[in-house]
């Protein structure tokens, strides 16, 4: 049992019953009146954030999470199938639980977050910036890149992102996966 003098930064709290993160926090010593910490929560299921305030001194539950590499094997009727990196221990992940999905591989290294108590998964995060090749696109003409002009690209993957003109098929580009937007293109 933590105490709101023990709040950090990315803490892991149990608040009636739906996990956060605490991404935000304020000790507040009003001249006249009781302390209290003012938060902003992040939600582990849902990534929504709310503002929470707690009277100093209140206890809170904090919950113990882990963070482990997975490795992405294949996908089946049962979700996506991963391989912790230190025990080989496969286990099931369902899509909803998969952060950028969509830009998902055979052979990607996710850092998985699971509840250390009861091993359950509470989520998996694909990194930030993935590189993936276009498999298909309409072919770039020459002295279309004056303007910002877009086109739909299908990446190896099966997903689609806007891209600029000049790219080509069989280009790798370099992808945000919490937007889907075209961060650049990698030189070979």
């Amino acid at each position: 049992m933590a105490t709101t003098a023990d709040i950090k930064n990315g803490m892991c709290i149990d608040l009636d019953g739906h996990y956060y993160f605490i991404i935000e926090f304020l000790h507040v010593k009003p001249g006249k009146g009781a302390a209290f910490v003012r938060t902003k929560l992040k939600s582990v299921t849902t990534g929504k954030v709310i503002d929470k305030t707690f009277n100093a001194g209140v206890k809170l539950e904090e919950v113990r999470i882990e963070r482990r590499p997975f490795q992405y094997l294949y996908q089946d009727d049962m979700g996506y199938v991963f391989m912790n990196q230190e025990t080989f221990d496969q286990v099931s992940v369902q899509k909803e639980l998969i952060t950028g999905v969509d830009f998902l591989k055979e052979g990607d290294v996710l850092e998985v977050v699971s509840h250390a108590e009861s091993e359950t998964i509470l989520f998996a995060e694909v990194p930030q910036k993935v590189q993936l090749k276009v498999t298909y696109t309409e072919p770039g003409l020459k002295g279309d890149t004056a303007t910002n002009a877009t086109k739909p690209a299908t990446l190896e993957t099966g997903a689609e992102v806007k891209v600029p003109l000049f790219i080509n098929e069989g280009e790798t580009i370099e992808v945000d996966t919490r937007s889907g937007a075209y961060m650049g293109r990698v030189k070979a």
